[in-house]
Parts: C-alpha cells; structure tokens; sequence
C-alpha cells in the first residue's frame, strides 16, 4: 500500500521540519508547567505547543505526499523545501513573541520584538498557501494510487488550501477591530484584528482557545487544515476492512466511499466557516446551521447507500450461488 512507503525516500527537509517542531511541542509542553506566564488567562507556551503539532503534522504529511509524484518531483523538491523554510521561520516567530511574554499574532506595537513578528508574518505565510497549492496541482496532474488514494489527496490538499484562504477572508471581514490588552509582563499592547467574529480573542475553550461566544476562524482553519489526515485515514480503514468484506474490495467501491466522506468532510468546512462569519460559536449552532449540518448528514448516508448497496447485493448473490 502507498501509504506504507520506505520513510528514507520522504522529502528530508520536510522531516527535519516536523522532527523540529514536534521538538518544539514537548519543549513547550514542558514550559506550561516552568513559566506561569499568561496572555489572556492561557499559557503564553500554549500557542507555540498547537503550533508546533499542527505544523509538525502537516509537514509529514506533505513529505510522504512528495514521493507519490512520478512527475515534478524537482519542482515538488524545492516547493517542499521552501514550505520547511517559511513553516519553520513562521512558527519562529510565534515561538519569539511567546518568549518574550507578548502577542504574536495582529500586535501592532513598535518595538523590536513586535516589528521582527510582523516582518515575519508578512514574508512567511503567503508562501505556505503558495507551496499547498502547488503540491496539489500537481498531485492534480497524476495518479498517486487507486482511486480511492487519489480522490482523497486531491481533496484534502483542496481544503487545506482552502482552509488557509477562508482564514485570511474571515480575518479581514472581521476588520480592524481595535482593542488594548495587558501582556505576560503587564504591558499594555496595541492589537488590530482577531480571530474571533463577533468577540474578542481569547476567553474560549479549554485547549483550543475557540471562542465561546462568538464565531472563531480558527475553527474551520483547523478543519480544513487536516481534512487530508481524515481522508487518507478513512482509505486506509477501507482498504483494512476489504481484507474482511468483500463487498469492500472493487477499487470503485472504495473510491465512492471516500468520495462520501470527502463531500461530508467540506459539507462541514463550509458550514463552520459560514457559521463563523456569522459571528456564531461552534459550541453554540442556532436552527439554521444544525438544520444544515443534518442535510449533510442525510445526503452523505443516502451516498453510503448508494455506493454500497450494488456491491452488497452482488455479494449476497454470489454467496447464495
């Protein structure tokens, strides 16, 4: 199975990265217990540990992407190297401003660690949004697999790209929301922006942070963000469990199954995003969007049925035979 590719052949500075910032996440964890500092009443090691998982993740998860590529594999070489790069300098800068006990993110004050932030952020994050949709491109130019493989790179590599332009979107219809809050040191700070639609930063999940009372674009961010994680798992199940059901093993099957799941998968992106630009907490869904949430749900059980009941009848019909 493709999924279970040699590790030596996965695209090195990728797995560098990921090593560095799972580093990165234990280092941290260990500072929610040393440094007793906070930033809205959460650890200012907290977001650096999130950071440092997440990037970690999806940086291992482009590395072994990058050896399905039959095509471009110089092109996608360098598109990952650059990834590593821009990845490990953004998340830098997170890791800086928490040291030095202030915000990273939408900080507006003129000093040195917020200036070195900002420079940061504003030559770092367009190239992860460019290096994701190149790899998808030309993972869109090949067959990486059956096709039930294929359809879910093809898809989660979409959301994740996705993923990162709603936030910008959802970012900016925030506007520039203008507020003064106190620092891990009790320095009063300049911010312009939020993640929060509808309320302020922070003061939100345990963990997460989301916000609790109002629309949060770190939500459908995050969603989308590891849709690819979600799909590549439901093939691996599929291909687990044909080993068991023979209905399970047409490759077309299989493909269709995945094909429920990723409609069911941006069904919700698409409805988490609507809900935060709605300025709606996710822990709080009004009429409309559960309404929402359960057409999602009665279509992609109608397309389980469909994908599956002629590969069932078939099978019951050669076991009576």
């Amino acid at each position: 199975m493709y999924v279970l590719r040699r590790i030596g052949g996965w695209h090195r500075p990728l797995v560098l990265h990921a090593g560095l910032m799972f580093g990165l996440a234990v280092w941290s964890f260990v500072g929610l217990f040393a440094d007793d500092r906070l930033l809205l009443g959460e650890p200012v090691w907290a977001k650096p540990m999130k950071f440092g998982i997440a990037m970690g993740i999806y940086s291992l998860t482009l590395a072994w992407l990058l050896t399905l590529l039959t095509k471009g594999r110089r092109v996608g070489w360098w598109v990952g190297t650059g990834f590593a790069v821009a990845g490990a300098l953004d998340v830098g800068a997170v890791v800086w401003a928490a040291a030095h006990g202030t915000f990273s993110h939408f900080n507006q004050e003129s000093n040195d660690v917020a200036r070195t932030v900002q420079t940061v952020f504003s030559f770092g994050i367009m190239p992860l949004i460019i290096a994701t949709l190149i790899i998808a491109v030309l993972l869109l130019m090949q067959r990486t697999g059956d096709r039930a493989l294929t359809l879910a790179l093809r898809a989660g590599l979409g959301l994740a790209f996705a993923s990162m332009v709603v936030a910008g979107w959802l970012s900016a219809s925030g506007g520039g929301y203008q507020r003064t809050e106190v620092d891990a040191n009790g320095q009063l700070v300049s911010l312009v922006g939020q993640h929060g639609i509808g309320d302020p930063d922070g003061r939100g999940m345990f963990l997460t942070n989301w916000s609790t009372s109002g629309g949060d674009l770190r939500v459908p961010h995050f969603v989308g963000l590891h849709a690819i994680q979600v799909l590549l798992a439901a093939v691996a199940l599929l291909h687990l469990l044909a080993g068991r059901m023979e209905w399970l093993r047409p490759e077309r099957v299989r493909a269709r199954l995945v094909g429920v799941v990723a409609f069911g998968y941006t069904g919700s992106f698409v409805i988490l995003s609507w809900q935060a630009a709605r300025g709606q907490s996710v822990v709080h869904p009004d009429a409309v969007t559960l309404v929402a949430f359960g057409a999602v749900v009665l279509l992609g059980a109608a397309g389980v049925r469909w994908a599956a009941s002629g590969p069932l009848r078939e099978a019951e019909l050669a076991s009576r035979a």
